[in-house]
C-alpha cells in the first residue's frame, strides 16, 4: 500500500512565483522539485498573468501533484501592490484549479509556525529549516523555499512541528501566546 501524496506549493508573486513539489510518505516528506516562474517587467500586465498561468501549468504537467497550497495575500501598506499580488495569486490558483487540483490555502503566519515553530520567522530563518526539514544540500532561492515552506505546512495538516495548532493562538515575541 503506497500512501504517498505529492503536494505542489505555491508562493505567489508578480514578478516572482515560486514554487516547490515535495512527496509525503507517512511521517516523511521528500524533495521533488522547485523554482520560480519570472515575469518580465516590460510585458504588460495581462501577458505576466498569463506567464503565471502557463508556468505552473507546466509544473502540474510536468511533476503530477496530487494536492497544492497556495499562500494566502497579506494586505499591504501599497493598495496596488496588494492588487497586483492578488492577480498573480488569481493566476496561480487559476492554474491550479485548471488542472482539477484541489486548492489549500495558508497564511504567512501559518506557514512560518509549520516550518520554523513561529509566526515571526525571518525568510532566512524559513530556508534553512526548508533546508533542513527535505535534506537539501543548499539553501533555496527565498521564492522556492517558501513554496516548499508552505508545501510543507499543507503536508502537516497546516500543522507543523510536533503538530502545532494554527488556530485560536497569537505570536507575540516569537512565541505563542
Amino acid at each position: 500500500m503506497n500512501d504517498s501524496v505529492r503536494i505542489l506549493g505555491i508562493d505567489p508573486g508578480l514578478r516572482i512565483t515560486g514554487f516547490g513539489v515535495i512527496d509525503k510518505t507517512g511521517n516523511k516528506l521528500g524533495y521533488v522539485s522547485s523554482g520560480c516562474v519570472r515575469t518580465d517587467s516590460i510585458l504588460s500586465l495581462p501577458e505576466r498573468i498569463k506567464t503565471i498561468l502557463d508556468g505552473i501549468a507546466e509544473v502540474v504537467a510536468a511533476h503530477g501533484p496530487a494536492q497544492a497550497a497556495v499562500e494566502k495575500v497579506f494586505v499591504n501598506v501599497n493598495p496596488q501592490s496588494t492588487l497586483l499580488l492578488g492577480q498573480a495569486r488569481g493566476a496561480a490558483i487559476a492554474a491550479l484549479v485548471g488542472a482539477g487540483l484541489p486548492v489549500a490555502e495558508y497564511t504567512a503566519l501559518q506557514v512560518k509556525q509549520a516550518v520554523v515553530g513561529h509566526g515571526k520567522a525571518t525568510k532566512e530563518q524559513v530556508q534553512h529549516m526548508v533546508r533542513r526539514l527535505l535534506a537539501l544540500p543548499g539553501e533555496p532561492s527565498p521564492d522556492a523555499a517558501d513554496a516548499l515552506a508552505c508545501a510543507i505546512c499543507h503536508a502537516h495538516g497546516g500543522q507543523g512541528l510536533g503538530a502545532l495548532a494554527t488556530t485560536n493562538f497569537r505570536v507575540k515575541n516569537g512565541r505563542l501566546v
